[in-house]
Parts: structure tokens; sequence; C-alpha cells
């Protein structure tokens, strides 16, 4: 079969084998009961891994669009008709556990528009670029892992704090980073948002109040408003939080938790200040408040010097420290990790059995062998060199397609520039336009605890795009700003 791959496509070769199988059965060229080649077959002619062709077969299955006869091989199922949508049903007839639900709800987490986003868009959002994910790295790493240690790599693993050599792993790269850390203080998450998740649910109830720097990590914010928590905010400058104005707040209204992001921070991209850490840390023990430390991207420096974590200022169970894998791996990992001392440790252990009992046992044995192999360093190496190049493409565009009176702060490391607007300018107003003319960022609204403040700003992801592609959408969102400011 002839199936066009890109290789230098940012959608993955399974997927585009998968959208191509997919629209030729929808269409009819591949009719009913059509056989489909071996993976063995299909990965020769293509020239490519035959798990890539497994993954895409697979996914095509669980959709039902194909099915296997055993010992046959792979046919094209039936088509299913889709519905055009459900009735909407009148709000009293659903039951009234129901419509209490409904009157909790909070605002949409994402915008859904009323115009079909045009091929081609680039998106300044997200995380990493997927197409640097180091996939074929990760699936030589998964067959070892199988190879040494079969069966019990698939079952829950032990039930307490997370693989142990995969914590001893975390606790080495923390110590070389100067944070003392002892693996049977390290909980393995789900991903950092689980992280977060575990304190809040573990130290917090619903009306505490948590001090957050301002703007913040936009999911951290839907987290602490699901447990209806009230949040204050502290102003970013290029120094970080402004920590001199944290005592009268701390005095007013007496938080429960201090929520940071000292390095590279999210949205903003600045770090916080050596002084103000120590001031912060002084702060929170004088008023005994915890202090949760998000350290999501401190790997991806560019230049200037590292700064110590927070954590290693901490006389002892001050701080409670996250980080995570996924950002810079690939998101679907999932797999993130806190640190933490004292008694607390324990009842996030707890926490966390509540929740997923544990987790995923095979990615920890996986990771745990392709960071100790090395092959992480190596990955960080070359992702450090491609997004440093990325965002000083992102600085030219900018300085090349946008109005002069824009203004952003050079961030240092991390995968953010956040950007002020042009003069009575407002995000809300310029991303559906911006979306029209085939290019979307994150509008700043979704970054503080009251999203009116967020209106002049705009956070842009650097990492996702080559040169080239960055360029251009630079160049059509500074043909919106102008049209907006006519």
């Amino acid at each position: 079969m002839r199936i066009p791959l890109d290789p230098n496509s940012r959608l993955p070769l399974f997927r585009q084998i998968e959208t191509w199988f997919r629209s030729n059965i929808e269409s009819g060229n591949l009719p009913v009961d059509t056989k489909l080649p071996s993976t063995r077959e299909l990965a020769d002619e293509l020239g490519i891994s035959r798990i890539t062709v497994k993954n895409a077969y697979s996914n095509l299955e669980s959709d039902g669009v194909v099915y296997t006869r055993e010992g046959s091989g792979t046919y094209v199922a039936p088509l299913i008709p889709v519905m055009d949508g459900r009735v909407p049903r009148p709000p009293e007839s659903w039951p009234l556990w129901q419509l209490e639900a409904a009157g909790e709800s909070g605002p949409p987490l994402e915008f859904s528009w009323p115009f079909k986003t045009p091929d081609g868009t680039i998106a300044f959002i997200g995380v990493g670029d997927p197409r640097e994910f180091p996939l074929q790295d990760f699936e030589r790493t998964v067959r070892e892992v199988f190879r040494r240690d079969g069966i019990n790599a698939l079952e829950y693993g032990g039930l307490h704090a997370g693989y142990f050599p995969l914590r001893g792993t975390i606790a080495h790269i923390l110590s070389s980073q100067g944070i003392a850390a002892s693996p049977d203080e390290v909980l393995v998450t789900a991903g950092s948002q689980q992280a977060l998740a575990l304190v809040c649910q573990t130290l917090l109830k619903p009306d505490d109040v948590v001090v957050v720097e301002k703007p913040t990590y936009n999911f951290a914010l839907e987290l602490f408003r699901s447990l209806k928590l009230k949040i204050v905010g502290i102003p970013v400058d290029p120094q970080g939080m402004q920590v001199e104005l944290l005592e009268p707040v701390l005095q007013q209204y007496h938080p429960r938790l201090i929520y940071t992001m000292p390095v590279f921070q999210n949205p903003s991209g600045m770090c916080m200040s050596v002084p103000r850490r120590r001031l912060l840390l002084e702060l929170a023990d004088r008023y005994n408040v915890p202090i949760l430390e998000d350290d999501f991207a401190s790997d991806l420096r560019y230049e200037a010097k590292s700064l110590p974590a927070i954590k290693s200022l901490d006389p002892g169970g001050r701080v409670i420290y996250t980080g995570t894998f996924s950002k810079m791996l690939m998101p679907g990992l999932r797999i993130g990790y806190l640190l933490a001392e004292g008694p607390v440790f324990d009842r996030l252990v707890r926490q966390k059995w509540v929740q997923d009992l544990a987790t995923s046992n095979l990615m920890q044995h996986v990771l745990n062998t392709y960071v100790t192999v090395g092959r992480y360093q190596a990955h960080l190496r070359r992702s450090t060199r491609l997004y440093r190049k990325r965002r000083d493409a992102l600085q030219a565009a900018i300085r090349t397609h946008l109005p002069q009176d824009v203004f952003y702060a050079v961030p240092h490391g991390g995968l953010f520039l956040w950007l002020r607007l042009p003069q009575g300018m407002s995000s809300m107003d310029l991303l559906p336009l911006a979306m029209q003319a085939g290019v979307e960022f994150s509008p700043g609204t979704r970054y503080f605890p009251d999203p009116d403040e967020g209106k002049p700003f705009i956070r842009l992801n650097f990492a996702t795009h080559t040169p080239v592609e960055i360029n251009e959408g630079i160049r059509r969102l500074g043909e919106v700003m102008l049209k907006l400011m006519k």
C-alpha cells in the first residue's frame, strides 16, 4: 500500500498510518472485510518499525474501525453510523443530584470556538515538541525492561511510595542538585498535577487560603478552585514573587499553604532571586505555613547560573518539593514525584493509595532504566540546545513582526515567553481573530486568580515549532494585532 509518510511532520508516524487507513475506510476506498497487510509486511514496505504499525492497528481496532480474525489477520470492520448529536435534555428531566452538580460547575477549562480552525494552524501552546520525543530510545528501553523484569513489570508493584529503585534514582538526581534527599522521602506520582492534588487534599480543607504567585500555573488554579480554596495572589516581577509583599498577607489571611514555582515560572518564565527565596522560607517558618515548591523545568537552562532550590535551603520539613519527568520526555508518560519529610509523608502516601493505589509499575520500571543508562540526560542536552535556538527565533520574530509597544522579559530557560500586549488590547479579543488567521496562543486570563487581570497578557510556547514555523506564526499574529489596533 502506498501510504505517504512525512518523517518531518509533527504528527507521529503511527498517527499518519492510522489517519490514512481511517480516511480510506470511511470514504469506501477500502470496503468492509478488506484484509490489511500484516504488521510485518507493512513495516517492511514502509521502512519503519513494526511496533509503529502495531500502534496504528491497535488504535483502529480499539475504535472499531478494523477487527482481527485469530490466525487470519486484520480486516476492515463494518462502519458504525455516527449520530450527529443528542437532543438536549430539558433541565427538569435530570435527577436532583445532577442539577446540584451543574450548579457547582466552574467555567470550562478550554475555549470552544464557533468556527473551524484553519488547517496549518500554528499553535504556541503545549509543552515540548512531539517530533523531538525520544521514541526509539524509549522503545528500546521498554524491550529491555520486558526482557529483564518480565511479568513483574506488569504487576501493581509495592503499594507504598513507588518503585524503590526509581525513588533511589530520583533521590540521587536531587542530591546532585544540592537537595538533601533520601529514597524514603520520595513519593512517585502520576505526574506533577497529582503531586499538587495530594498535598492540597492532605493539608487543606474548603475555605482555607492558599497564596500563589500572580500570574501562576493555570491548572494549579483550577485545582485550588475545585477544592473550594480561597486564592490570594502576590505579584511577580523579573526577580520572581515579590516576597516583600507577603508578610501583610500572612497576617491578614492566615494561609495554610504557599504555592510557588521559583525557577522559569509558568507562565512568566521568571526566576525568584536567592534573597527572596531565603525571605520566603523565613516568613513561612515564622507564620507556620508550608511551602509547596513546584519545579517543572529547571533542567531547561539556556544561560545564567543555577540557583539553589528553596528545598535545598530548608532546615527540615518546611518545604514540600515536586517535580516531573513528563514535561521533558513526553506528556503521556505521566510520572512525577514529590519530596517530603516528617509525618506528612505517610499521610501523602495514604492519600495516594486512596486515589489510584499506585503509579504505573511498568512506566516506573521503564523510566528508571531510561534515566540510569544516561538516555534521559542525553535527551535533556539535545532539548536544551534545540529550545534555546527556538527561544531566540521567537524573540527575533517578535522584533520583526509585532508592534513595538509589546513588552516581554527574556526567559533564561523553560518553555514559555510571557508577553504584554499593546496598551488597551485584550487577549480575549485577540484570540478568536488570531485563531481564524491560523495562529493560537494561551490568553493571560487563564493564569490569574482574577481572570480580568490577565487580559493584557499572552503566553507563547517557543518549544513546539521550528524557527520557520515560529516566524510565520508571529507574522500572522502581528497582522491580526495591527487590524485590531485600527
